[in-house]
């Protein structure tokens, strides 16, 4: 009796371990190797180039820690932005990290895994500007003014549907080019994801920008709920396994390491601009 129950235990611990082995493979089978991510660059602090010419950001990092994960490679590939989502239904990459917000007219045509990060917009300004130091942005202050946007984001939506009457919307896109007209006075307010204007007018600029008014995220219809890396909608196993990369990454601190590296100087504006 004894003998038959051992054998049978060792039955099902091989049963067990077959069917594990088969569901890892299956897993596999699911995550392309490499997987291939496009991304809009520069777009920093998510993704730029470092003099070298190497890949750098807190999405490139997050990216080939997910790869990690999922026990695969990240091949990035360079996208502007107004045409991230067609090229991955053209197939030139399997997913899109690229601060993709999540809403639902972008749900409709792609499928989002899990929020990554979320944050808040904001409006940036020359230092010498009559708008520096403003508690809020509204209709009449901007008024007249030429308002830059990084063509088809979430930013243009809400300054276009908002302010696009009484203010010039002027789309750019690359950041630099609005940043040069910026500083040529071409542009009078910039509004950004909160964290990218800050690296890419402030930070980077020794003072010559500031952020001003108050820190934006409503309503949901622009904002949506964070960023998302997109997959086309079939590739439902595919998010499975970002979810649980993500989840991974959460868990073990890699998430919180990343965004205090990244994020800390615009936490610091979205507190002193609330």
């Amino acid at each position: 009796m004894k003998q038959f129950a051992t054998r049978a235990l060792l039955g099902l611990t091989l049963g067990l371990s077959t069917f594990a082995i088969a569901t890892s493979a299956a897993q596999a089978a699911d995550v392309p190797d490499p997987l291939r991510l496009g991304i809009d660059v520069p777009y920093a602090p998510f993704g730029y180039k470092l003099p070298s010419g190497e890949l750098t950001g807190f999405e490139i990092e997050l990216g080939n820690a997910i790869c990690a994960q999922l026990a695969t490679h990240c091949e990035w590939t360079e996208q502007d932005f107004d045409g991230i989502i067609p090229g991955l239904m053209a197939r030139k990459y399997d997913v899109i990290m690229s601060a993709l917000t999540i809403n639902p007219e972008r749900e409709r045509q792609v499928l989002f895994s899990e929020p990554y990060f979320t944050p808040p917009s904001g409006w940036f300004v020359k230092a010498d500007s009559p708008l520096a130091g403003a508690d809020t942005l509204d209709a009449e202050a901007l008024a007249g003014k030429v308002i830059g946007v990084q063509r088809g984001n979430l930013q243009d939506h809400y300054v276009t549907d908002l302010y696009g009457r009484t203010a010039e919307v002027r789309r750019y896109t690359k950041l630099d080019d609005l940043v040069l007209d910026m500083d040529s006075g071409r542009v009078d307010v910039a509004f950004l994801d909160l964290p990218v204007g800050q690296d890419t007018l402030v930070n980077a600029n020794d003072g010559n920008f500031v952020n001003t008014g108050s820190a934006i995220s409503e309503p949901k219809k622009y904002f949506g709920d964070g960023f998302g890396i997109a997959m086309k909608k079939r590739d439902r196993d595919l998010k499975k396994a970002i979810d649980g990369a993500l989840e991974a990454l959460k868990a073990d601190g890699t998430l919180k390491r990343l965004n205090d590296k990244y994020f800390a100087s615009a936490a610091t504006a979205s507190d002193n601009h609330q």
